[in-house]
């Protein structure tokens, strides 16, 4: 199935790069959901993480004939994707600092809504660099040397990006009453 599915997007990859738009169709509508989640999850906003990913499907378009493979095609874009994130984020204010998120004020239950809401702007607080890595590890599934790969990073980097977010997000939805600390997660 995996290799059926292989092999019917690398014949989709030859046409498309001949210029046969149905099979670029294909391509796109296989791989859509992954950009859009990747943009979606870093940049919180579904317009803008739209329009990201209309602009990376143009960028491949472009750059077809240097795609080697579907596994080439996954890496490049996700590599992609995170840039451009990144690129994004940069020319807009971030919406929240971390350092205005509240803090909690009783200890929840999981699954919470608003702990969930907490975490997402927890997260979205983070550094550009640190929350895609987050990203990357926790929403996408993809190991340490995947991420480092796609950032360009050296692996050691990622390590202690992932290890510095997590303090921080712990150290933000963590409350302290006297001695004693509650972890909200």
């Amino acid at each position: 199935m995996v290799d059926d599915r292989e092999g019917r997007m690398q014949a989709a990859l030859e046409k498309a790069a001949l210029g046969d738009h149905l099979s670029f169709a294909e391509i796109v509508q296989q791989h859509q959901r992954m950009v859009f989640s990747i943009a979606w999850h870093f940049l919180r906003n579904r317009a803008l993480a739209e329009e990201v990913a209309q602009e990376i499907f143009l960028q491949l378009y472009q750059n077809l004939s240097s795609i080697q493979s579907p596994a080439h095609l996954t890496h490049w874009l996700r590599r992609v994707t995170a840039h451009r994130c990144i690129d994004q984020s940069r020319r807009l204010k971030p919406d929240v600092a971390l350092e205005e998120v509240p803090e909690p004020t009783a200890r929840m239950q999981m699954p919470d809504p608003l702990l969930h809401q907490q975490l997402r702007k927890s997260v979205a607080a983070l550094p550009e660099k640190w929350r895609m890595m987050v990203i990357l590890r926790y929403q996408e599934g993809l190991d340490l040397a995947e991420i480092s790969e796609l950032l360009d990073v050296p692996l050691n980097t990622v390590k202690s990006g992932l290890q510095r977010s997590l303090l921080e997000l712990r150290r933000k939805l963590t409350r302290r009453l006297g001695e004693v600390r509650y972890a909200l997660f």
